[in-house]
């Protein structure tokens, strides 16, 4: 669970690229691109020129590189000819890359063309909510300190926080402990330590926090079909406090 120096290098270019795609992605989501052409423009990218490997295609029987969210699908979306985007979506875009065996896990908000003002809101406040999740983490700090400050932010604000999905462990496996709850209570769970690395990834709803899991096995939508929204960030325990592996290279210059 604890990555030595060497491990959390290759952690930092393995986040890095996973940002880069996302950063490739951005000018390609306009109305009337198809899901499926933006999964085939990142499988491309991250095999072609990263030459790295897409960690959902394949995962578990996921069959595409990415995953594509759109309105009141919460995650795990299905890239699909068949699914066209519009003026007035929002879209999550989660981008997982393998680099020499190592997983960096990154996901972002889009919208296209005008949307609503309710649509907007909960974009840029799921995107504070993560921000605030992050800001919690240092050594000696808790897990649930992350929770706590998300669920405390979202909640008075109308939004619901999805509970059935978390933050996870990340490194050589996709997968690994600990589980990053997006609620909670301070002073609880794991004590944060240097050298850990884990995602932070709260999806908020702005109706009901209750989700349905579709037929595929994979998409994940809003029982009451509100627009659901979530970003996502890889990020290490120093020893001063938090290094966020994932930061798209706009936001590489401001730090």
């Amino acid at each position: 669970m604890i990555k030595t120096d060497t491990e959390q290098e290759q952690m930092r270019l393995a986040g890095r690229l996973a940002a880069d795609v996302l950063d490739m992605i951005t000018p390609h989501i306009v109305p009337g691109v198809t899901t499926e052409e933006l999964n085939t423009r990142c499988h491309d990218y991250i095999v072609g020129v990263q030459q790295a490997v897409p960690a959902t295609l394949g995962y578990r029987g996921f069959p595409k590189s990415i995953c594509t969210s759109i309105n009141h699908v919460v995650c795990h979306g299905i890239p699909s000819p068949d699914k066209r985007l519009k003026s007035g979506d929002i879209i999550n875009i989660d981008v997982t890359v393998i680099k020499d065996g190592w997983h960096g896990d990154t996901s972002r908000m889009y919208t296209l063309g005008k949307v609503s003002q309710a649509a907007q809101r909960l974009v840029d406040l799921t995107r504070e909510a993560m921000w605030l999740g992050i800001r919690e983490i240092r050594p000696g700090a808790h897990l649930g300190d992350i929770g706590a400050a998300i669920q405390a932010f979202a909640e008075p604000r109308h939004l619901s926080v999805v509970r059935e999905y978390c933050g996870h462990g990340i490194g050589r496996a996709f997968h690994e402990d600990p589980q990053v709850l997006h609620y909670g209570q301070r002073g609880q769970g794991m004590e944060l330590r240097p050298g850990m690395i884990f995602t932070v990834e709260p999806m908020l709803n702005v109706g009901k926090r209750h989700v349905r899991l579709l037929p595929d096995g994979w998409t994940v939508i809003t029982k009451d079909h509100s627009l659901s929204a979530q970003w996502e960030h890889t990020v290490l325990v120093t020893d001063a406090g938090y290094e966020v592996l994932t930061l798209g290279a706009a936001e590489r210059e401001q730090s």
